[in-house]
């Protein structure tokens, strides 16, 4: 009568020895530990795949416990009963983390960058998403964007608050998040490290624009503007800005193809 195999346990896999040639001790549900003639050890997992069969290389002892070897044997047999070959799985999870490795955080900030201006947004705003990009890429620019973790993008964020530049700061956490969003959405990345840092920085502190709220002290100041002496676009551009309420930048660059004079309509361009 055959004596069953027992399980391995970690003194049994300590105490196998070297022999001429290489051998192999099972564990069961087709793991087995292969005891090479240098003395080294390694987990393989034999399984069948229509019919014919096949080795997957799990890593070596101690490298790999038996509690991590069992665990990616599971893990393998799990593939197996969704009709996945784990040698293939693995190849392709290999290949995934090759092409990662090409897409670092500078590379993937331009195709956002790149995205905006097809979005057709303002060049203030353009001009933001380069700056706060070149301060991040200084730091860890050149790492792939998987590699990018919340300690260290705090620690870039940390300097820009050393300075005192609260406000940046927590510009400059968002739009990291948005590069990391972009890289979520392309399949690059797993998740937004930023998120875990929303309350990681000081708040700045919120200061109130003065307004005029007296209407008394709003007609002088209107009447002022009236007798402005300097340029004339000036002051039309301030008493525009008073009666249309719009950016001054938009004042300031608004083009005479803009203005319908007969209904009296200023069309600005998104």
């Amino acid at each position: 009568m055959r004596t069953p195999t027992m399980p391995l346990s970690d003194i049994k896999i300590k105490n196998l020895k070297a022999a001429q040639k290489a051998y192999k001790v099972s564990d069961f549900e087709g793991l087995f530990i292969l005891i090479k003639v240098s003395g080294s050890r390694s987990w393989r997992f034999k399984y069948r795949v229509d019919g014919k069969e096949k080795l997957l290389v799990i890593g070596d002892y101690p490298a790999h416990s038996l509690a991590q070897a069992r665990k990616a044997r599971d893990a393998a047999k799990a593939l197996l009963a969704q009709g996945i070959d784990p040698n293939e799985a693995k190849q392709e999870e290999r290949r995934v983390r090759e092409a990662a490795k090409g897409e670092t955080f500078k590379k993937l900030g331009h195709a956002f960058l790149a995205k905006q201006r097809k979005e057709g947004k303002s060049k203030a705003t353009l001009d933001k998403t380069e700056y706060h990009l070149k301060l991040a890429n200084q730091d860890f620019g050149h790492k792939p964007i998987t590699e990018i973790t919340a300690p260290l993008i705090l620690k870039t964020l940390r300097k820009v608050e050393a300075k005192g530049n609260y406000e940046t700061a927590h510009r400059l956490r968002a739009r990291i998040g948005s590069v990391f969003r972009y890289a979520v959405a392309s399949g690059v990345a797993d998740a937004d490290p930023t998120y875990a840092l929303r309350d990681a920085l000081i708040r700045p502190t919120r200061l109130h624009r003065a307004a005029i709220t007296d209407p008394k002290a709003l007609g002088q100041l209107m009447r002022k503007v009236a007798q402005f002496d300097g340029q004339a676009s000036t002051r039309i551009g301030l008493q525009l800005l008073a009666m249309l309420a719009q950016r001054p930048g938009e004042i300031r660059n608004a083009k005479r193809a803009e203005f319908d004079f007969t209904n009296k309509i200023w069309a600005i361009p998104a």
